[in-house]
């Protein structure tokens, strides 16, 4: 909502997308509440039914479905708090650099606006919001990293700990960067570069290589990206890369190998 408000304000052409996962008695009600939001500061508002697919991680799998439908260049209300808590599960995560890097910007223009702050923008100008209860949910790990690690992090370091995470994660992206930009010549599959290539670059064009593996799109660990490199630089034959897929080579070359077959 402080998104659409901030944008109008900007002078942008608004057209809001509300997506109903369906997981919660009422949820088609709160697409109401994003229309008349909308139509009071002249923006445009729709309403997207998904189905979220059944299995573990509900976070993982209502975020897939709503990705889904939203359009490409959709802009997200992600804020500083966000950034903290994406670091900190990262963190948990082993996602190492890129984790720590956090949510790029490019698609979230209120990334350093803090969660207060879009509360006390909605207030103060009187909105009606949707209070999703999910969002209190104990059993979503986020919710635990919101209520319960980051307060318990502001009480041993005695200052807000979101600010300075949502702070180290630009400091992190520029070194992530730069290293992307610097790996990016080399070719993942070319078993003999990678093993001549400096281990930080080879392991980044690997990582970014194998997050097809994914359907989050997640880097893989440190240990499997180095069984890749083992694999490069032939002390070993293959290795499995998570979710059926596997690393073999051939002449040479490093082929990934998906459940149903090659993929070079």
């Amino acid at each position: 909502m402080a998104m659409l408000v901030l944008a109008r304000a900007a002078g942008c052409e608004v057209a809001a997308v509300h997506v109903d996962h369906g997981l919660r008695a009422g949820s088609e009600l709160d697409g109401q509440i994003v229309a008349r939001v909308a139509e009071r500061f002249g923006a445009t508002a729709r309403t997207v039914a998904v189905d979220v697919d059944a299995g573990p991680n509900l976070e993982a799998r209502a975020r897939a479905a709503r990705r889904a439908v939203l359009p490409a260049d959709a802009l997200l209300g992600h804020t500083a708090d966000d950034q903290a808590e994406t670091m900190l599960l990262n963190l948990l995560r082993g996602a190492a650099v890129d984790g720590l890097a956090g949510m790029r910007r490019d698609r979230r223009p209120i990334l350093s606006l803090r969660r207060v702050e879009t509360h006390a923008l909605c207030e103060s100008l009187g909105l009606e919001v949707v209070h999703d209860p999910t969002n209190t949910d104990p059993g979503i790990r986020r919710n635990r990293v919101r209520h319960e690690l980051l307060p318990l992090l502001d009480d041993i370091a005695q200052r807000d700990v979101a600010a300075v995470l949502a702070r180290q994660s630009d400091l992190i992206r520029e070194v992530t960067d730069d290293l992307e930009d610097r790996a990016s010549s080399l070719d993942p599959t070319d078993a003999r570069a990678l093993a001549a290539a400096p281990r930080v670059l080879a392991r980044r064009a690997l990582r970014d290589w194998l997050r097809g593996c994914s359907p989050e799109r997640h880097p893989p660990d440190a240990a499997t990206v180095d069984r890749v490199l083992s694999v490069a630089q032939g002390s070993i034959a293959a290795t499995d890369v998570g979710g059926g897929w596997r690393i073999e080579r051939h002449r040479q070359r490093l082929v990934l190998v998906p459940p149903a077959g090659p993929v070079h």
